[in-house]
């Protein structure tokens, strides 16, 4: 499959409409959700969010050898990231994401 003018124009409508991904794919054909993102990519087309998504409180700057590395989210979709809060001294993650890794052996 290539991307021809045509098809190109129905991506950026369909994209502009608030079609998923997966969605103009099954329309286009030939094509699959993660090629409709790469060509929604290339051509700068705007990323989609959520409508419903609450606005996210400011944070404080963490460095980044001390920011936790908490993985929120799944590798290669574009909203995935680390926690960035204040990881505990010697650790990985911060308090809240050290509790669900690590667990006491005290527990009966």
């Amino acid at each position: 499959m290539s991307w021809t003018e045509e098809r190109i124009e129905k991506l950026k409508s369909l994209w502009g409409s608030g079609k998923t991904a997966a969605e103009i794919a099954e329309e286009l054909g030939g094509v699959t959700r993660n090629a409709v993102i790469g060509k929604a990519n290339r051509l700068g087309l705007s990323a989609k969010s959520s409508t419903t998504a609450a606005p996210k409180a400011k944070k404080k700057v963490v460095p980044a050898h001390r920011a936790c590395q908490w993985p929120i989210g799944h590798p290669g979709e574009p909203d995935f990231h680390f926690c960035s809060d204040e990881s505990v001294p010697g650790k990985p993650y911060c308090l809240k994401h050290c509790n669900m890794a690590y667990q006491s052996r005290d527990n009966n």
